[in-house]
């Protein structure tokens, strides 16, 4: 009864290190995800401030940093 014990622990623990794994992997996936998707928005936000002539994100400068000010 101790090996099979043995055996089943063993295997959890495989089940919980292959889970673990995934878990990094997707998160460190979701990170890269977030950080293209957050730089689409800026792109988008600045094009939209550009084409609106209105500072929207209270940055206090209209479009890209470089360009003037509102």
């Amino acid at each position: 009864m101790g090996i099979f014990w043995d055996l089943l622990q063993q295997d959890e623990l495989e089940k919980q290190e292959k889970k673990a794994n995934n878990l990094e992997e997707r998160v460190s996936q979701l990170e890269v995800e977030l950080a293209h998707t957050r730089t689409q928005l800026r792109k988008t936000l600045e094009a939209l401030e550009e084409h609106l002539s209105r500072d929207i994100d209270g940055d206090g400068v209209t479009g890209r940093p470089d360009s003037k000010t509102s």
